[in-house]
């Protein structure tokens, strides 16, 4: 299947491998005393959140930044004032030793720009603050106006440009998609298109100008379309610019704790197994030296791709792929990189909860008691299962028990009659396909395990007649070729169908399952089958940290690109944190939102009041009312658009001041602080989503 989107009547395919690794080799951009593209290590930075006029308190976490090893830091330029600061702060770092490069983030001020630009080694530039007018004044532009406000952006941004190529100082065209111009908007929507448009406006002036030491960000608090924003840019800019430019990757106001890690960890993962990306930030409503080890930990995989002689690092061989350079059958996609729509599949009925078509993507854990020990068995199905628990409670929703021999099913059986209630919801899982049909009578759902490396024959399956048991076949994959399992499976399942079996379910298990996956949904596209997907991540020995940003990229990319009627995740962590995972990763590719959703940022020096502090206390009093999504933010400069993603909004309007919101209209202005929390709560019963606590 061919997936392409289409601008001007142009279709644009995806340049990119999607079934195995190969990074996008990029034009590299001088960074002070590191570069970043080409052949580089993939580099990891943080940003501040002291004012930038605290000259003492910023040096001073700079250098915990440095030494937790960021290697890159940012700063907050909100004035001319705090550009000329920069140089207090430089001086006394480089008098300390410490090297590491600075980049002064710049929104609105033109001359906050041309002044910070002396004293950094990058400048970002958010093309929806820089040289524009009024914000979501629903303005129409006419094709003469469009291209009068370009001109007025280009006569501001030029001299910018030009300074910073006289000072070899490199620049970030960084695009949010909460704050994307009126003039974008009216023309393109506040989408990943209009993000796109708004960067390469500001990459041609460049060009134009002959500066070539850009890079692109595409951020968004929305995991899915900062996904697609990226994609496309780089499908559109390799196809236009004269470089294959960095991208430096991140979700914006991803918040904190677990939930933080986990979407930062998808939207950055998803598009670093994609090949692209040369720098990260981790953007969490904490200490900002809490980004850094997250950050290297999402990279560590990637960058030992490389490999050292000497001095110069390299890609190994079938590791890089080019700027303009053909990839042999990527346009063969089984879903479309630039939006999302999930994949349609058969739905069937596994007991109480249906499965696959427009169900909700359920949530699996794997039973650790031994089928021999019923008793204690028994008590762990009911402690995962919750049965007197609310039907929208976060918990087990199946619950698989691995069967071996004859004996066992004895055992299962006397089992099963003491979980009468609940078991609707068992799953049973063997690899004995002698035993598969003898299991089928007895629950709602059986699973085959086919162990790689192992001989399958599939004379079974003419023992197999239809039934109300879904019978589901997964695939143990470790170490063979992605397109194994999407052969044996396909084989598999092209035998069912002709049987006329369509009460089937496919899966991938693995700890890094993401391309074989993508194989089999695309092998299965291609015979016309719809048979729903299971999405299994097992890594059963790694570190909790590890876990998370791994079953987030692995597990999570793939409900982000439609993919995936059921989540199941096996690790080391506790049931309920295995649990808690798996209801992250769904709702952070908002395909099931179970509980509220925080976009809150990190903060920098345009923040005055104490973030991490107010989002405890703003989850404190909402965090029970599911699905409502609340912005908390610092200041405005994301935007309103922002807003626009979220239900409601409480932003920093000034010291001791703040906004709220209701979508992206500003209902509330600069309030005191102390009585904000109190009117949000109130705007969400006006608006009929309060629900009182149990």
């Amino acid at each position: 299947m061919t997936v392409d989107i289409r601008t001007a009547g142009q279709a644009i395919d995806y340049p990119v491998p999607l079934y195995s690794y190969r990074r996008r080799y990029t034009h590299e951009v001088g960074f002070g005393e590191i570069s970043l593209g080409g052949y580089q290590p993939i580099r990891v930075e943080s940003m501040t959140n002291t004012h930038t006029m605290d000259t003492a308190a910023t040096v001073e976490q700079c250098r915990r930044l440095y030494e937790a090893g960021c290697e890159i830091i940012r700063l907050t330029v909100p004035t001319e004032k705090d550009a000329e600061n920069l140089r207090n702060i430089r001086e006394q770092l480089r008098r300390d030793g410490i090297t590491t490069p600075l980049v002064a983030d710049i929104h609105f001020s033109a001359k906050a720009a041309m002044k910070a630009v002396e004293f950094v080694e990058n400048i970002r530039v958010n093309p929806g603050n820089y040289a524009t007018g009024a914000k979501f004044s629903s303005e129409e532009y006419t094709d003469a106006e469009y291209l009068a406000e370009l001109d007025k952006v280009r006569e501001e941004f030029s001299p910018l440009v030009k300074k910073a190529r006289e000072l070899g100082v490199s620049m970030r065209i960084g695009t949010n998609h909460g704050s994307l111009s009126d003039r974008i908007v009216s023309r393109y929507g506040n989408s990943p298109e209009g993000m796109v448009e708004a960067a390469l406006e500001f990459a041609r002036i460049c060009e134009d100008e002959s500066y070539f030491d850009l890079l692109f960000s595409m951020k968004s608090s929305n995991v899915r379309v900062m996904i697609h924003a990226y994609r496309l840019l780089v499908a559109r800019a390799d196809a236009e610019l004269r470089h294959a430019y960095p991208l430096h990757l991140g979700v914006t106001e991803a918040g904190d704790g677990d939930e933080g890690r986990i979407k930062s960890a998808m939207g950055i993962g998803a598009l670093l197994e994609d090949g692209l990306g040369d720098t990260i930030r981790v953007s969490l409503t904490e200490d900002p030296v809490n980004e850094v080890p997250v950050g290297f930990a999402i990279v560590r995989k990637y960058n030992e791709h490389l490999q050292v002689k000497g001095e110069k690092a390299y890609l190994a061989v079938n590791q890089v792929v080019g700027h303009g350079q053909a990839v042999s059958g990527h346009t063969a996609l089984p879903f479309n990189p630039y939006g999302y729509a999930r994949r349609s599949s058969c739905p069937m009925q596994a007991g109480a909860a249906s499965i696959g078509g427009d169900s909700l993507q359920r949530v699996e854990t794997q039973a650790r008691t031994s089928i021999t020990d019923p008793d204690a068995l028994r008590d762990e199905i009911l402690q995962r299962l919750a049965p007197e628990l609310p039907e929208d409670s976060i918990r087990s929703e199946f619950v698989n028990v691995s069967v071996g021999c004859v004996e066992d099913v004895h055992a299962l059986e006397n089992l099963l009659a003491s979980l009468e209630g609940v078991r609707d919801r068992i799953v049973v899982s063997t690899v004995d396909t002698g035993l598969f049909p003898k299991l089928l009578p007895l629950v709602s759902r059986v699973r085959l395990d086919v162990v790689e490396g192992e001989s399958l024959g599939t004379g079974f399956i003419d023992q197999l007649a239809d039934s109300d048991t879904v019978m589901e076949f997964c695939f143990i994959h470790e170490n063979s070729s992605i397109m194994v399992p999407a052969e044996v499976l396909c084989r598999i399942a092209a035998k069912l169908k002709a049987k006329g079996l369509t009460r089937v379910c496919l899966s991938v298990v693995s700890s890094q399952g993401l391309f074989a996956t993508r194989r089999l949904v695309l092998e299965l596209a291609n015979a016309g089958i719809e048979f729903p997907v299971a999405v299994r991540y097992r890594n059963r020995g790694g570190d909790r940290s590890g876990v998370l940003i791994e079953s987030a990229i692995q597990a999570g990319t793939l409900f982000c690109d439609g993919v995936g009627d059921l989540i199941a995740v096996e690790t080391g962590l506790k049931p309920e944190d295995e649990v808690s995972l798996a209801f992250n990763i769904l709702q952070a590719a908002r395909v099931r939102m179970s509980k509220t959703e925080f976009i809150s940022c990190p903060g920098c020096g345009r923040t005055y009041f104490e973030l991490e502090k107010t989002t405890a206390l703003i989850k404190q009093r909402v965090s029970h009312l599911k699905g409502l999504k609340i912005g908390i933010m610092g200041c405005i400069v994301n935007g309103p658009g922002e807003m626009a993603d979220a239900d409601f909004g409480y932003v920093g309007s000034g010291k001791g001041r703040v906004s709220l919101y209701v979508g992206r209209e500003c209902v509330v202005e600069n309030m005191p602080e102390a009585d904000a929390l109190d009117r949000l709560i109130e705007l969400i019963r006006q608006n009929g989503k309060w629900i009182d606590p149990a």
